[in-house]
């Protein structure tokens, strides 16, 4: 059987995040292979970047992790994740161990669980979702592909984060509200109604400030849906 080995797309503060997650779940081993990263190929930071993410189409052997995104863009990990075109079993999932997920919640391949991370009863995490530290998930929530959660969001029961929606650092979302697909919630919000998608809401209690383009790279993704 082949030795587990992790590479993750993208060297920023997401993805050194993530590779310390890694270093936390496999101490003392050479699970993490190393970043991927277009804008900085050959940088030397705590490891050294392996080379662009398109690098993991010669490593076999390699399962991959996306951690790309910012609030400014974040259409770019499910952008990565589409024109790659990978295998799902060619993805990994990294729950950090300090994070809770109850036995009847689920978390998708190519996943990212940060530490204090909190998963309640029969949450469901899709593929390729950015839960970033002190998130509260409570129970019946759904957050679909591509979404993110920032530091310290908390969802209220029944709460559906649709696909590649961003949820801002300290939001807070009432119980069974829906947050539609690409949309964005600003930090430190309140949630009180419906988000529709691709929207930006901000403010206690949140409001429409704009709409957002989404990319022409994505729009076939809202036939899938």
């Amino acid at each position: 059987m082949t030795e587990l080995r992790i590479a993750i797309a993208g060297a920023g503060g997401f993805g050194r995040e993530t590779a310390d997650a890694v270093r936390d779940l496999y101490p003392g081993t050479g699970v993490f292979a190393g970043f991927l990263d277009d804008a900085m190929p050959g940088l030397l930071i705590a490891d050294q970047v392996m080379g662009p993410i398109e690098l993991i189409r010669e490593l076999a052997d390699v399962r991959l992790v996306i951690c790309v995104g910012n609030p400014r863009n974040y259409f770019a990990r499910a952008e990565i994740v589409e024109r790659l075109g990978l295998a799902e079993r060619r993805y990994a999932t990294i729950v950090h161990p300090s994070a809770q997920v109850s036995r009847s919640s689920t978390v998708g391949a190519g996943s990212v669980l940060l530490a204090g991370v909190v998963l309640t009863a029969d949450a469901t995490i899709s593929r390729h979702v950015a839960v970033m530290p002190h998130v509260v998930v409570t129970h019946d929530v759904v957050v679909r592909d591509y979404a993110t959660l920032a530091s310290g969001v908390k969802l209220g029961g029944g709460v559906v984060v649709d696909e590649g929606a961003y949820v801002g650092a300290g939001a807070m979302v009432r119980e069974g509200v829906h947050i539609g697909a690409w949309s964005q919630v600003g930090m430190g919000s309140v949630v009180l109604q419906d988000v529709p998608e691709c929207q930006v809401w901000v403010g206690n209690p949140a409001r429409k400030l704009r709409d957002v383009v989404r990319p022409e790279s994505l729009a076939h993704r809202a036939a899938l849906r």
